[in-house]
């Protein structure tokens, strides 16, 4: 008999999440300002550049009042906040454009680069993940798993910095950074794929090491326990023994990976944008920070908060799909 998917259950669920997400993002936002207003650097000085050195005070006076920087950071947040429910997110002060626009050009991007990145963790470490478990303790496992934690424990800039010397630099195959080649103007599909692969290959091969853990144990476990003992005593095949029983068995922990390396993803996918030049998020993060840019450092930052609560939602999903005993009740 087909399963019937429980759609009431899973709206239900996201509906309770949506509700438990507003007040969080709402201290997020709040902690921003709170901690860029005890922040040593000046906003105005980041806004004005060069001409703040021979500026004087009633003209900076004057640009802090224009830039709002005088009100204490509870006005400040206030009046952001209502603007931000109608849409209007404000104008960002250190790249002198609307937040808006900031973040529409620039997220497709960190997008793809992290979903790829996602895709070839996931797919790869399952792979490795079910070879080495299967046969845990063999030539195949030790090698993996030896890769595996000395990956967990290196930087992903590092990661970066090292692809880049060896397939940009000395074998020359791919290009080193930037989302076109210097010599073209324009943006098309086989040059952005071409300098996406490296610094998606990074970022997912920075993130392989837990799934591949993940999957090697539960595969592993799987196969020892008894109903799989028991499918293979009835003479059912190793392949669908291991497809059939322990493979899913062995994946139910993996679902709550899913959620929990976003941050981690985040995080990641930063750095590698910075290493890379890849036009994302990252540089503008950067920025916003250093210059202490009220609008558009809240707007990242409850756009970050965002995605680790929906990678937490899609997670908790997930598993309740993959087992039905678990339910939607979180």
């Amino acid at each position: 008999m087909k399963r019937r998917l429980p759609w009431g259950a899973m709206a239900r669920m996201t509906g309770r999440r949506a509700l438990a997400a507003v007040p969080v993002l709402l201290a997020v936002t709040l902690a921003v300002f709170a901690v860029a207003a005890a922040s040593p650097f000046d906003p105005v000085k980041a806004y004005a550049g060069t001409a703040g050195l021979t500026a004087s005070q009633e003209n900076l006076d004057q640009l802090r009042a224009n830039l709002g920087a005088d009100q204490p950071f509870l006005s400040h947040w206030w009046e952001w906040l209502t603007a931000a429910v109608t849409g209007d997110l404000g104008d960002s002060a250190v790249m002198r454009r609307p937040v808006a626009e900031v973040i529409t050009e620039r997220l497709g991007w960190s997008v793809l680069l992290a979903v790829s990145a996602f895709l070839i963790a996931i797919v790869l470490g399952t792979l490795l993940g079910v070879l080495a478990g299967r046969r845990r303790g063999g030539l195949l496992d030790r090698a993996v798993s030896s890769a595996a934690y000395t990956l967990e424990a290196a930087p992903a800039f590092w990661l970066g910095l090292l692809a880049i010397w060896f397939f940009a630099l000395k074998l020359g195959v791919l290009p080193a950074g930037g989302l076109t080649d210097t010599a073209s103007d324009t943006v098309t599909a086989d040059q952005v794929a071409r300098h996406l692969v490296l610094p998606a290959l990074v970022l997912g091969i920075s993130q392989l090491p837990w799934f591949f853990l993940y999957v090697r144990q539960g595969v592993g476990d799987a196969l020892d326990e008894d109903p799989v003992r028991g499918a293979r005593a009835r003479g059912l095949s190793r392949r669908t023994v291991l497809t059939g029983h322990a493979l899913r068995s062995g994946m139910l922990p993996m679902l709550t990976l899913v959620g929990s390396r976003v941050p981690e993803l985040i995080t990641g996918a930063l750095l590698v944008e910075t290493v890379f030049s890849w036009p994302g998020i990252a540089a503008a993060t950067v920025q916003a920070a250093t210059s202490v840019d009220f609008p558009l450092l809240a707007a990242l930052t409850v756009l970050a908060t965002a995605a680790v609560l929906l990678g937490n939602l899609l997670s908790d999903l997930l598993y309740g799909l993959a087992d039905p005993r678990v339910g939607f009740d979180g």
